[in-house]
């Protein structure tokens, strides 16, 4: 999926605009998701990851939207998933293709998983649901990376937004993030 700075590669893509390629500042990006995807930004320069998010004004909201904008399999999509232990919320991110099995989950992590509603998921990640990214958390979650992604290269994540995504590798989540590796599927 190599191609010049700011574009992707391949010809049944559509060509979106690249908001901040190379590690150069993009203007950040109008609307109320400019300081979630920003805060992503900061958290990949941080981590030393290039710049690789991707803006689609028709969305990325579910794994399968992301597949399609980008132009990769459902599987490639690291989806988020959020639950509840407690205060604390708990990041599964997860193969696009997969279903979390919460019960196994919790038990990995040795909490109790519950549901969380938009709003609480708003408030304590950061983030609006279909745009909840691996980094960049207000406060930083227990996480688990489904074992599943480490087979597939690239993978894209949401980058704080149902608009934007990002392009990267497993093993640069696993180490951005810390999470625990762990087979959550259903």
């Amino acid at each position: 999926m190599a191609g010049p700075p700011g574009q992707m590669a391949g010809p049944s893509r559509p060509s979106p605009a690249m908001t901040g390629s190379g590690g150069s500042p993009a203007a950040p990006p109008s609307g109320p998701s400019g300081g979630s995807v920003e805060r992503v930004r900061a958290a990949l320069a941080a981590a030393g990851h290039p710049d690789t998010i991707v803006a689609f004004p028709d969305g990325t909201r579910t794994a399968a939207d992301a597949a399609a904008a980008v132009g990769c399999q459902v599987a490639q999509i690291a989806k988020s998933i959020v639950f509840r232990a407690g205060s604390r919320a708990v990041l599964v991110v997860a193969s696009g293709a997969n279903r979390v099995d919460p019960a196994r989950a919790g038990a990995i992590l040795g909490v109790k998983l519950g549901r969380a509603d938009p709003d609480w998921v708003r408030l304590t990640t950061g983030f609006a649901i279909g745009g909840v990214a691996p980094v960049g958390h207000l406060a930083p979650p227990l996480m688990l990376l489904d074992e599943d992604l480490l087979a597939l290269d690239p993978v894209w994540a949401a980058a704080g937004s149902p608009r934007h995504v990002f392009r990267t590798s497993a093993a640069d989540l696993l180490r951005m993030t810390r999470a625990k590796v762990a087979a959550v599927r259903l």
